[in-house]
C-alpha cells in the first residue's frame, strides 16, 4: 500500500449510463465540483446526455488530463475504468450505485461527505496489484491483455469439461479436468475466486490465487503463489469450445493447443481511499450483505 498526492483541479467522471439515474447523479456532482473551483471531464457520448458539450474531451485525453477519475457505477464499471487509465496510471475514485460495491469507496448517500474530505486531503491512494496475461497461438503472441480482479480460462455453453494444463514457473503442477480455472489477483480474490471457494488475499499481500472451477478431482484446491511467478494454462483435449475471460467483462474463443501465461503486470491500479477506512471493515460489512 502506498500514497501520493493528488490533486483535485481536473476531474473525470465516468458514470454507467446503464445505470438508472446515473446522469442525474453526473449532474448534480458536476455542479457541486465546480461550485468548488474544479474544472470537469467528460466523455462525448456523457456530455451530449447531459447537453454539456463544453465538458466533451475524448477518453485518452480525459484518462491524461484528469488529476483523478470519478467512476458512478459498480465494481464492474471500476474495473472497465481501471484497464482504460493502465498507462495513465491515473488515480480512480469509485462511488457505488450499485448493490455491491467491494471496489468502491464512497455509496451516493454519502458521496458529498467523502469529497469534501479528499478535499482537505483526508485519503490516501493505495496501489492495487494487476495481472497481465500473454495469449500465445501457434508459437506466437497474439495479444497481451490486463486485469485488476483475474484472468478465467474457463468452458464455454456447450462444452461438458475441460483439460487445463497448468504450470508454475516452468513446474508442472496438474492436468485440471473442470469447468476452467481462475488466476486472480489479490483483489480478485474476494470475486469469482472466493465464489468458487478461494481464499481472500489482503491487497497488501504480494501475491496470486489460483483456483479451479468445479473441478472433477478431489484433490484439486487452490494455490497461493508469489507475485514474483507467472502461470502457464495449456488448453490440452479436442474441445473447442473454450472461453478466456479478463475481468468477466472481456470473453476470447481459444482452441486446443493455445497457451495463456499470466504473471503481475508493471502497472498498478490507484484507488483513492479515505484514511480511516479498510479492508478488513469492507470486507466484514460486504460480506454480511451477501448472506
Amino acid at each position: 500500500m502506498q500514497e501520493k498526492a493528488v490533486k483535485l483541479d481536473t476531474i473525470g467522471i465516468i458514470p454507467n449510463l446503464q445505470k438508472s439515474g446515473s446522469l442525474e447523479v453526473a449532474r448534480e456532482l458536476i455542479k457541486w465540483l465546480e461550485d468548488k473551483g474544479s474544472r470537469v471531464l467528460l466523455n462525448e457520448i456523457t456530455a451530449s446526455e447531459l447537453e454539456m458539450p463544453g465538458l466533451a474531451e475524448k477518453p485518452s485525453e480525459i484518462y491524461k488530463t484528469s488529476d483523478f477519475i470519478i467512476v458512478l457505477g459498480g465494481d464492474g464499471t471500476l474495473l472497465s475504468v481501471a484497464r482504460q487509465v493502465l498507462w495513465q496510471q491515473t488515480p480512480i475514485l469509485g462511488i457505488n450505485l450499485g448493490h455491491l460495491g467491494f471496489l468502491t469507496e464512497l455509496e451516493q448517500d454519502n458521496m458529498y461527505d467523502g469529497l469534501e474530505r479528499i478535499r482537505n486531503g483526508d485519503y490516501r491512494v493505495e496501489k492495487r496489484m494487476m495481472l497481465e496475461a500473454v495469449l500465445i497461438k501457434n508459437n506466437m503472441i497474439t495479444d497481451n491483455f490486463w486485469a485488476l480482479n483475474d484472468i478465467v480460462i474457463s468452458k464455454g455453453s456447450f462444452s461438458r469439461i475441460i483439460q487445463l494444463k497448468t504450470y508454475i514457473n516452468q513446474s508442472y503442477v496438474e492436468t485440471y479436468s473442470a469447468d476452467g480455472i481462475i488466476i486472480s489477483s489479490p483483489t480478485g480474490s474476494t470475486a469469482y475466486s472466493l465464489s468458487a471457494g478461494g481464499p481472500i488475499l489482503s491487497p497488501d499481500v504480494a501475491g496470486m490465487v489460483i483456483t479451479p472451477i468445479s473441478p472433477h478431482m478431489m484433490s484439486s484446491r487452490s494455490i497461493v503463489i508469489s507475485d514474483k511467478e507467472e502461470v502457464k494454462v495449456e488448453v490440452v483435449g479436442d474441445k473447442n469450445d473454450v472461453m478466456l475471460t479478463i475481468d468477466g467483462q472481456q470473453g476470447y474463443r481459444l482452441n486446443a493447443g493455445d497457451l495463456i501465461i499470466v504473471r503481475r503486470s508493471e502497472f498498478s491500479a490507484n484507488m483513492i481511499k479515505l484514511r480511516d477506512k479498510n479492508f478488513y471493515d469492507v470486507l466484514r460489512t460486504k460480506l454480511n450483505e451477501r448472506r
